[in-house]
């Protein structure tokens, strides 16, 4: 190999690891930046659970949800057991079932709320027959905290109404159903009854999952260095200093 052809290669690849390690500890720097920024979301959450309770007329006054999110909720009002619907493949301690949505008339105005009531198990020979639930009837108390709506999963073409579905969209549900929902959800908490399980997952910010992956581009990064270093520069030198002593 000529001189000139081992000078081009030589920069080919040293642009080449210089790009890859800029990009591999770019991504890393990425991932520790969406790592705080959840951290700094959690925090957040964190803090809104400290706050007082809110009540159905907090609710009802409500402009902007979005700021009511983890906040712990007391309501009065009616179920509205006829509008109840199943939300499929929503499992609890790894076992599959059906979170139970019911919404809730709030006490003292025309509005609702979607509650989401607690858990139920599937029943593996006739995925259509649901566990026996108890919806009071009259007035009752309902202890939670607010939540976005529920998060959606794949479903086929149809599976979008019934009392048993894959995904609720709230807005959706409000004209189909007819019931002034407000655009919120409200997680039920506190042990189990009514036949429902309420034994909520807390929710995962993915910290140690940015942190993992940031780790992974770190040590890339270092790799395309370490590389370099040694079959660009250790290991060409080497080859030199023992052929001139071999002439030696």
């Amino acid at each position: 190999m000529t001189k000139a052809s081992q000078r081009t290669r030589f920069w080919i690849v040293t642009v080449s690891a210089v790009l890859m390690a800029a990009l591999t500890f770019s991504l890393g720097q990425w991932q520790l930046n969406r790592a705080a920024q959840k951290a700094a979301l959690q925090a957040s959450l964190d803090q809104q659970k400290t706050l007082s309770v809110l009540t159905h007329a907090d609710l009802v006054a409500t402009v902007e949800f979005s700021s009511l999110r983890d906040r712990r909720v007391e309501l009065t009002g009616q179920w509205q057991a006829a509008k109840t619907v199943y939300l499929d493949n929503r499992p609890m301690n790894q076992r599959p079932g059906f979170w139970v949505m019911t919404p809730l008339r709030i006490e003292g105005s025309d509005q609702a709320v979607l509650v989401q009531r607690g858990w139920i198990p599937r029943d593996f020979q006739d995925r259509s027959r649901l566990a026996p639930i108890e919806t009071p009837l009259g007035t009752v108390k309902v202890l939670g905290r607010m939540a976005p709506a529920p998060g959606k999963l794949y479903e086929f073409a149809g599976a979008q109404t019934g009392p048993i579905r894959q995904n609720l969209d709230i807005a959706a549900f409000r004209v189909e159903s007819g019931v002034p929902l407000l655009p919120t959800l409200v997680i039920e908490t506190g042990p189990a009854s009514e036949g429902l399980l309420r034994e909520w997952a807390a929710p995962d910010a993915g910290l140690e999952r940015h942190h993992g992956y940031a780790f992974q581009w770190f040590g890339l990064c270092a790799l395309v260095v370490g590389l370099y270093v040694w079959f660009q520069l250790i290991a060409p030198r080497r080859s030199r200093t023992t052929a001139v002593k071999h002439v030696d």
